[in-house]
Order: C-alpha cells, then sequence, then structure tokens
C-alpha cells in the first residue's frame, strides 16, 4: 500500500482525528443551538424574529459560500484554507458567546457560518488526498460515523451546558475544540500547494466571487422580507422591495453563472430531470425537517416546562436514528431503486410532523413517537437522495453536483424556520389578541398561575400546530417530487 506524497506513518489517525473534530463542530452548530433558544431568549429579550435569524444567519452563509471554500481550497491549498476556516469559526464562536445583544449574536453567527463554509469542504477533500485508494472509503466511512454520532450528542450536550451554566457555554465549548483542530491540522497534515502553486491557476478558473455575492444577497433579503412579514409594525411596502430586491439579485446570480468561467453552481447540471428534481426534492424535505427541529424545543420548554438537558436528551434519537439507518437505507436503494425510499422517507417524514401539530399532551406519545418517526424518515431518505444526486451526472462533476445539493439542504432549512416561523408567530399574536401585549414574544409564555396563561398557551398551540402542518406540506410535496423522479441512469449529465 502506497502512502500519499508527504504524508509520513501514524500521520494518518491524526488527519482523521483533526477532520472529525472540526467538521463535528460545524455541523454540532448547525442543530445544538436550538436547544439554547429559549433561554437566550429570556436572558437577551431576544425577539422571535431575532431567534429566526441566530438559526438562518449561520445557514445562510455556510450555504451560500460552501462551493467557494471548497474551490478555495483546490486553489491555495486545503491545509490552508481549513486552518484559515477553524480560525474564523473560533474568533466568531468567542464573540456569540460574548454577544450583548441578539443583533451582535446574529453577526457572530453570519461569521460562525462563514468559518464552517471554509472548513466543511476541506474535511472530506483533506481525507482523500491523505489515505491511498485501499483504505479511503473505510477512513470516510469512519468520519461520517464519527461526525454522525458527535452531531447526535450535540444536543443533550448543549442542554446540559444551558442548565448547567449558561447558552453561552454552548459556544465558548467550540474554542479548546479548535485550538486543538488547528493544532493537529499544523502538526500532521502536509501542506499541500493548491492549483495556483502549481501552475494550474489558468486551468482552474477564477473564483466566482460576484456569484457568491449576489447568493447570499439574494438569498439573505428573500429570508429577511419572509422573517419580518410576521411584525405587525412592519410596513407592506418594506416587505415588497425586501422581496422584490431579493428575488432581482438571485435573478443576477443565475446570469452570472451563465457567464462565468468557473461557476458556482453550473446551470448545465440541471440539464438532467433527474438532478433537478433530486435538488428540488432536498429543498422540501430540508425544510420540513429543519421547521420541525427549530420549534420543537419551544414547545418543550416553554408549553410543557422541560429543563434544556431534558429537551436535548428528547432531540438524541433524530442524530443517532439518521446515523444508524442511513446506512441500511443505502443498500436498499442500490437493490430497489431511489424511487421507493425517498417517497417512503419523505411520507414518514409528513406524518411526523403531522403527528407534532396535534400536540398531544403525553410526553412519549406526543413528542418522542412523532421525533422517532421523522428522524426514521429521514434515514429512509439522506443516503438515497445524495446517491440519486451522485449517480445524475458525469464522475467528473460530483463535486459541483454534491456542492449545489449541500448548499441545497442547507438553503432549505434557511427558507423553512422563516415561512414557517413567520406563520407561527403571526398565527400566536392573532389568536392571543390584547393578552399577548407589548412585550408579548411567540416561543415565550408566563408561569402557570398567570391570568394570562390559558390564553397565550392556547394560541401558543395554535401557532405550532399551523408551523407544524405546513412542514408537513412541505413533506408530502417531496414525496409527489420522489414518486415522479427519472431513473438517473437513463439521462447522466456529461
Amino acid at each position: 500500500m502506497t502512502e500519499p506524497a508527504g504524508i509520513g506513518p501514524g500521520a494518518r489517525p491524526w488527519i482523521l482525528a483533526g477532520t472529525i473534530i472540526a467538521s463535528a463542530m460545524a455541523f454540532i452548530d448547525g442543530t445544538v443551538v436550538h436547544v439554547a433558544l429559549p433561554a437566550l431568549q429570556a436572558d437577551l429579550g431576544a425577539s422571535f424574529t431575532a431567534l429566526q435569524w441566530v438559526v438562518n444567519g449561520y445557514a445562510l452563509t455556510l450555504g451560500g459560500l460552501i462551493l467557494v471554500g471548497g474551490a478555495l481550497g483546490d486553489r491555495v491549498g486545503r491545509r490552508r484554507v481549513f486552518v484559515w476556516g477553524i480560525a474564523v469559526f473560533a474568533l466568531a464562536s468567542l464573540a456569540c458567546a460574548l454577544a450583548p445583544t441578539s443583533g451582535a449574536l446574529i453577526a457572530a453567527r453570519l461569521a460562525q457560518g462563514v468559518g464552517a463554509a471554509l472548513l466543511v469542504p476541506q474535511s472530506l477533500a483533506i481525507i482523500a488526498a491523505s489515505f491511498p485508494k485501499e483504505v479511503r472509503g473505510r477512513a470516510i466511512g469512519i468520519w461520517a460515523g464519527a461526525s454522525a454520532i458527535t452531531t447526535a450528542l450535540g444536543p443533550p450536550l448543549g442542554g446540559f451546558l444551558v442548565d448547567a451554566l449558561s447558552w453561552r457555554a454552548v459556544f465558548w465549548i467550540n474554542l479548546p475544540l479548535s485550538a486543538l483542530a488547528i493544532w493537529i491540522a499544523l502538526a500532521h497534515m502536509p501542506q499541500d500547494r493548491g492549483a495556483r502553486d502549481r501552475g494550474a491557476g489558468e486551468t482552474a478558473g477564477p473564483l466566482d466571487w460576484p456569484g457568491a455575492l449576489l447568493a447570499v444577497l439574494g438569498f439573505g433579503l428573500v429570508t429577511l422580507a419572509l422573517t419580518l412579514a410576521s411584525e405587525a409594525d412592519v410596513a407592506a411596502g418594506l416587505l415588497a422591495g425586501l422581496f422584490l430586491a431579493g428575488l432581482a439579485a438571485l435573478a443576477a446570480f443565475v446570469a452570472a453563472e451563465a457567464r462565468a468561467k468557473s461557476p458556482l453552481m453550473p446551470l448545465s447540471l440541471f440539464a438532467s430531470r433527474c438532478f433537478s428534481g433530486a435538488n428540488l426534492l432536498t429543498l422540501f424535505l430540508y425544510a420540513a425537517f429543519v421547521t420541525a427541529l427549530f420549534l420543537i424545543p419551544f414547545e418543550l420548554q416553554s408549553r410543557r416546562g422541560l429543563s434544556a438537558t431534558m429537551v436535548g436528551l428528547t432531540m438524541l434519537p433524530i442524530g443517532l436514528v439518521i446515523g444508524v439507518g442511513s446506512r441500511f437505507s443505502g443498500a436498499l436503494a442500490d437493490r430497489i431503486g431511489p424511487k421507493i425510499p425517498l417517497a417512503l422517507g419523505s411520507a414518514f417524514v409528513a406524518a411526523g410532523a403531522g403527528w407534532l401539530a396535534l400536540s398531544l399532551a403525553g410526553y412519549w406519545a406526543g413528542i418522542v413517537a412523532p421525533i422517532v418517526v421523522m428522524s426514521c424518515g429521514m434515514a429512509l431518505a439522506v443516503a438515497p437522495l445524495t446517491a440519486t444526486v451522485m449517480n445524475a451526472v458525469d464522475e467528473a462533476r460530483v463535486g459541483a453536483a454534491s456542492g449545489v445539493n449541500n448548499a441545497a439542504s442547507r438553503l432549505a432549512g434557511l427558507f423553512g424556520v422563516a415561512i414557517a416561523g413567520s406563520l407561527a408567530s403571526g398565527v400566536y399574536f392573532a389568536e392571543a389578541g390584547a393578552a399577548a401585549g407589548p412585550q408579548a414574544r411567540f416561543g415565550t409564555l408566563p408561569p402557570p398561575g398567570d391570568p394570562a396563561r390559558a390564553t397565550l398557551e392556547a394560541a401558543f398551540q395554535t401557532g405550532f400546530s399551523a408551523a407544524l402542518l405546513l412542514a408537513a406540506a412541505f413533506a408530502a410535496v417531496a414525496v409527489v417530487i420522489a414518486w415522479r423522479l427519472p431513473s438517473a441512469s437513463r439521462e447522466v449529465v456529461p
């Protein structure tokens, strides 16, 4: 077995550990903050719109820039960009932990997403470059399994930290992990030179910075319009202006991609109905799932009175079920094709979201069971969905296809939280009426015994149920798309 150039004996376990630690931080911070939302809302006096942006800010910059991160690593060196990404992520985590206001926290979360967009694409690229083909698959499997397990453990750990210390501890923990990952990278990962240092800059093509900026601007403006839609004092003209400006920026993004020498999103990929359909399915399926993840902690802590630790433990099965079940669903799709697993998985997510919308009184029947059903649905769908995207393009273009699909899943959560969150808040204030009061916020209920508790709790349930029914509708659309997907083998994009 031949070692890749520059990799000394015994370095590979360190390389694997460093990539797992760094990528796990980025994955965990996409979900663990959900557990801390009620606590930081109370501490910072944040509006529900601000909470949506605490989640969406991270997803926006990560989803909008992740393709740039991958391309930058190819050009200037993967280890270099990997370390840059970890450093940005660590500094942004420090800013999150010290944030005095919700606005400062949102800005820091945007910066966190930039760091994650730099480091995440390098993790698999570094493994691929550091491990011989004979063991590369096993290394990637270890990375994927460890990442799934650490991501699953994120919410329980976050809940414990919130209860034992503060919501700020959720971000403090990233600092020692970042330091360890940077040390491993500098001590054990070889310094690759990148395409420009090898004299391949012309063939690699320039980075598509205009496309990246237009994508972030367009998605950001549309999301801002959607999240502000539930605010009673926001003028309709402002909302329309933001929405139209976002659409204009997205149209300019598409036009820029058509002209770019090295586009972030090669439009020719969408010539395949299978590729287009799979990414459309990704948008609806992940919008449903991430919306549920965003709303569940408010139901558990605000209405049911559970501690943050219990919320984290309640959400533990999500990562475990998806991590374990994806191995089997991938094999199933290989045998019978992806259509049935994708349709059935999407149907499970729709059923789980609809079940949560019933807001049943019992903890096991009302919360745990539908969470497990949704998790089983995602476990059925994730691997076949990825395989469908990869199989729809020629081998030379799997990197671009994977990047587009990764961005689609991140941006799907962005829109899901914006639309369903605004619906929940809008319904809540419409139902609560005068009982809400000037300081009321969706997700914050007065203590039991307060005269307004019953009215506000009923309004909260109505808003929560409306948003979960919308999530179920998103997943139901994914079922229809899955059933109508053509066979990838019949139309591979060259």
